[in-house]
Order: structure tokens, then sequence, then C-alpha cells
């Protein structure tokens, strides 16, 4: 009997220890699911996706080993977003990151329980998205692109570019929410004694008549507001910077991507560099901390870009302080 009760105690023990090692295989086991929703072409957001494997992979994620990446884009099309994200909820995914306030509504109506990431917002707290910025309560946390104060600098670093500037056209998409924008831009304008034409627009198919408007007008220089439905596809900031390219017109872009496609200037937030930062959100929920308890991040840091060639091709010889300042001039 003696040796009846050692080996069951002995059976006990190991199989106390073989627990924890169990349990440990089958966590090991589990690889973690990303969903991401994309209101764009793949083509429109590269560099984006680029600096998000990136991070993961600075935070010792291997894609297709230790975490899977599962794409939906909406190529532009809007409606197309809530049966996307309604895919990626039944896979199921462990947490959804997310683009643009149009996409974090499609997610933020398909579910409550998967935490989502919003790789880039607007106006997440006016938007209804989450409660504050220090605490967003819910499932919904990350990275917000709200800067209006930086209109007036983007006006600023325009006039600078172009002294004899006096006339400037200010475009954005009619359901974009760039109230503050429009305000500190039109204050900007009257302290460099500079004339404001503020147009809107409800789709690309508009864009010839409001560059039409301008040439009307005599505009001397296009300034874009943040509008994410203008550049939800590369084709449309491409267009964008053709027409002002055939207008003759310099442009001031908010973001880098359509001054890559040929636009003069932009001054904003790195986008690509957003990317990377969700991926520390996506790391910190992975381990088990609440979307709710994660404080959405502002940013902090803007870069000025310069496309030489534009430049040349308008006849602008930019000043040597720009393009010390500039953290990238395009060749």
């Amino acid at each position: 009997m003696w040796y009846s009760a050692v080996g069951v105690i002995v059976t006990l023990v190991l199989s106390l220890l073989a627990a924890p090692l169990t349990s440990q295989a089958q966590s090991a086991a589990h690889v973690p699911r990303l969903g991401l929703l994309i209101p764009s072409s793949v083509s429109a957001v590269a560099s984006r996706l680029e600096a998000f494997r990136h991070g993961l992979r600075d935070l010792g994620y291997v894609e297709g080993r230790t975490i899977t990446l599962e794409y939906r884009f909406a190529d532009g099309q809007a409606d197309r977003l809530p049966a996307l994200v309604a895919e990626l909820v039944r896979l199921p995914v462990d947490v959804l990151v997310v683009d643009g306030t149009v996409a974090l509504r499609a997610a933020q109506h398909a579910t409550t329980t998967i935490p989502i990431v919003m790789a880039v917002s607007g106006d997440p707290v006016g938007e209804g998205l989450v409660a504050s910025l220090a605490r967003p309560g819910g499932n919904i946390t990350g990275l917000s692109s709200r800067a209006p104060e930086v209109s007036g600098k983007r006006l600023e670093l325009l006039k600078e570019a172009v002294p004899t500037l006096s006339r400037v056209a200010a475009l954005w998409h009619r359901d974009a929410p760039v109230g503050p924008y429009v305000k500190e831009t039109q204050a900007a304008a009257q302290a460099l004694g500079l004339q404001l034409q503020a147009l809107e627009v409800g789709s690309p198919d508009e864009f010839d008549q409001a560059f039409a408007a301008m040439t009307s007008e005599h505009a001397d220089a296009l300034v874009v507001l943040p509008s994410a439905q203008f550049f939800s596809h590369q084709r449309v900031a491409e267009r964008v910077a053709e027409l002002a390219m055939t207008h003759r017109l310099p442009t001031m872009f908010g973001g880098r991507e359509v001054t890559e496609a040929g636009g003069l200037m932009s001054y904003g937030p790195n986008y690509a560099d957003f990317y990377r930062r969700a991926a520390t959100y996506v790391d910190k929920i992975l381990k088990g901390t609440k979307p709710a308890d994660l404080p959405v991040e502002q940013p902090m840091k803007f870069e000025l870009v310069i496309n030489l060639k534009t430049a040349k091709a308008l006849g602008i010889t930019m000043p040597p302080i720009l393009l010390f300042q500039a953290d990238a001039v395009l060749q």
C-alpha cells in the first residue's frame, strides 16, 4: 500500500507539473490573427503597410509564423466596407487595424468585442469613436491625425515658397470634418494678407469644375485640406496633382503621398509612422491590455516634403532655407 500511495503521489505531482506545459503548448499553438481594413487600394497605402509590418518585426513577430495578417481593401468604394469588416469578424480576428473614419465606423458597427486599433483617424472624439483621448473606453483606441493648428503653418510655408502669392484656393471634400482646419486656414490667410477662395467638392467628378473656378478667380496656389475621401485611391491623388500642374498651381497638402504623386509640397504627420506605431498598440492588446486603457496618441512630429521636380516644372526656385528645413526633398 505504501508503494501504491507513493505511486499516486508521484503521478499527481507529475500531472501538476505537466499541466502548465500543456497550457503553454496550447497557448503557443494559437497564432494571433490581425484583420486590416483599408478603404483605399493596396497601392495607395503600400508604404504604410510596410511600416506596419516593420513595426511588428521590431516587436519580435514573424508574419506567417507567430502572427497572421488578413487584408481587406475597399479600393475607394466605401459601400464595400461593411461587408469586408463582416468577413474579418467572422474569421474571426484577434484585433482589427483600421484606417480612416468611414472604415472605423463600419468596424464599430460590426463588433463591440474585438479590439479595434485606429491606424489613422481624424477626430475620434468628435466622431463618436472614443469617449476621450485619455480614456477611450469601449474597444477602440489608436492614433489620431487631428491637428488643425498646423493649417496656418501650411499656408506660411506655401507663402515662403511663392513670395508673390496673393490669392489662394482651399479645397476639401464636403463630407470631411474640416471645420477647424477651415477656420485656422482663414485666420492664417488674413494674417498673411492673402485672399482665400474656399471650394468644396463631393466627388472626383467635380475636380474639373473646381479647378475651373480657381482659374476664373485667378488663384495663385492651392492648399488641400485633410480629406481622406480625396485620397482613398492613389489615382485620385495623382489626378489632383495632374490638374494642379495643368493649371500651373503650386500646391500644399497634408501628407507626403500626394507630393510623391506630383504635388509641390506637404506638411503634416508621417502616416507611415502612424502605422508603425499602430503595431505597438496591437502588441499591447495581444499581451492583455484592454483598448479602453490605452490613450489615443496625437501627432507630435510633422514633416515637410518638397517635390523639387515639380518646383522646377512650375518655374519655382525653392528658397534654400526651405530646402534646409525639409525632411525630404524629392528629386
